[in-house]
């Protein structure tokens, strides 16, 4: 495979899915074997296109246009956005896998295969995209495919989800581009190198103080950070387990991923920029504010895809404390926990459906008895949980332990506080959550049997998991070339 096909297939193949998918809705079994083998088939060329980026620095190409200013449609298999987009195909598998659990045919034939494939692809091309419009694009087609998926069923709770999700994501939608605008007005390029270059030799001013804020408020509310994070619990329970874990998964990352390429890569916080002493305090009380406020909304939850979505977003907190820290280390700190933290929380929630389908609700006061009914499922659940709680040497102990150190190398030690306190509340929530979801017994209560194909799904995700909290040098290393790629950019 040449390197310009290697390059456009983990977009082009979700979309060629999802056109086949469309085409065949009305037949369940045809449109589940096609999201099925799409996502195989993306999962082998990530996979490629992973390995072919870590023999070059770039794989640059231009799809259309390479008009004048910058204007076109490309794409450059750089890090950090290939390690993502082979993140992304393996919880697509995993979904995939998943799917049967809770999709059926009438859910398939209202378009699932379909909208996950397209949304799929429109991540994988803002992870990939080095334009600043083309990336604000990629979210708006990921946005479109996450109402759909959001109002499957078409039920009241949906369509009010689905309201809040895009009045939000509208909201943060106009501040982007009202942000791209003023870039492209500063620059004359809508390339993010060539941006950058540029912003490096312009002395800061009240036109890019005010592209980089328009540029902040739509991203933070696209990544849920506090105090912009209150649709995400209102929006995330209403979907299928198989969706919210992707979700979960995906979603909230992207909005980082694009914090990381706008401030890491733009504005050049990570390297000694008079940016980064002017942003750093607000990122650090806003990534303190979120950990905080979010795992203290998880202790007051019951319901199952509340607290995991309150955790999704207090996890965020976290890697915006390692852009905080406004070093290269940082950086990489952010990074790590965001691939981390992709594969834990996808798994959470394909394990929260499972308890559900077992037990017939979400509510944790009507859970209980997995261990002794499932014990296989409450091993491969173990590991998640354990892993968001920071217990070594799953992952989670690395990530939280990777932004604790660079803050205090950084002399930013009250950051690293924050992140210990939080830290210490997400091990007395996931306790409870274990407790309650697992542990406890239910006299009389009938338990059902997990279905193979979830087991098989979380035991893809788990075994990641494990992976990297068994060798996190590897991930840590790939990270800090991350780091270094943003900054090289300028």
């Amino acid at each position: 495979m040449t390197d310009a096909l290697l390059l456009v297939a983990p977009v082009v193949i979700p979309f060629i899915g999802a056109a086949i998918a469309m085409l065949a809705r009305k037949q369940a079994t045809l449109a589940a074997a096609t999201g099925l083998v799409a996502s195989l088939l993306l999962a082998i060329a990530s996979a490629l296109l992973f390995a072919r980026a870590m023999t070059s620095i770039s794989t640059p190409l231009t799809l259309l246009g390479n008009w004048p200013q910058g204007i076109g449609l490309s794409l450059s298999a750089t890090l950090p956005g290939v390690a993502l987009v082979m993140v992304t195909a393996l919880v697509a598998l995993a979904a995939a896998i998943y799917a049967p659990v809770d999709i059926g045919p009438r859910r398939r034939r209202a378009g699932y295969d379909p909208m996950m494939l397209a949304m799929i692809g429109a991540v994988n091309g803002a992870f990939l995209t080095d334009d600043l419009f083309n990336l604000y694009v990629w979210f708006e087609l990921a946005l479109l495919c996450a109402i759909g998926l959001l109002t499957l069923d078409r039920r009241p709770a949906q369509i009010h989800g689905a309201i809040r999700y895009a009045a939000f994501a509208m909201l943060g939608a106009t501040f982007i581009l009202l942000g791209i605008g003023m870039i492209y007005g500063i620059t004359a390029t809508l390339n993010i190198h060539e941006a950058a270059a540029a912003l490096a030799r312009t002395p800061p001013n009240v036109a890019s103080a005010t592209a980089a804020a328009l540029l902040f408020g739509g991203f933070a509310l696209k990544a849920g950070l506090a105090p912009f994070h209150l649709w995400l619990p209102a929006s995330y329970h209403v979907a299928p387990a198989s969706v919210t874990a992707v979700f979960a998964g995906l979603l909230t990352k992207m909005g980082f991923y694009a914090l990381l390429l706008i401030f890491a890569g733009l504005f050049g916080t990570a390297s000694e920029s008079p940016s980064a002493a002017q942003m750093a305090p607000l990122f650090g009380i806003i990534a303190a504010a979120t950990m905080l406020v979010c795992v203290a909304g998880a202790l007051a939850q019951t319901d199952m895809r509340r607290l995991l979505a309150y955790h999704v977003i207090a996890q965020v907190g976290y890697m915006m404390a390692g852009l905080a820290i406004a070093t290269r280390e940082g950086v990489a700190a952010a990074i790590f926990y965001m691939i981390h933290s992709i594969i834990v929380q996808s798994n959470l929630f394909l394990g929260a459906g499972l308890i559900r389908r077992a037990s017939g609700s979400w509510d944790l006061t009507r859970t209980g008895g997995m261990v002794r009914h499932d014990p296989l499922f409450a091993a491969l659940f173990a590991v998640p949980v354990l892993s968001l709680a920071g217990i070594p040497p799953l992952s989670g102990f690395w990530a939280k332990m990777i932004v604790i150190r660079e803050s205090l190398d950084a002399g930013m030690a009250w950051i690293g506080g924050v992140a210990l306190i939080a830290g210490l509340l997400t091990i007395v929530s996931m306790a409870t959550f274990w407790s309650d979801a697992c542990w406890k017994e239910t006299p009389g209560q009938r338990i059902r049997r997990v279905p193979g194909t979830g087991l098989a799904a979380m035991a893809l995700l788990s075994a990641a998991t494990v992976l990297i909290g068994l060798f996190p040098q590897g991930l840590w290393t790939l990270a800090q070339q991350s780091a270094y790629m943003l900054e090289i950019g300028r």
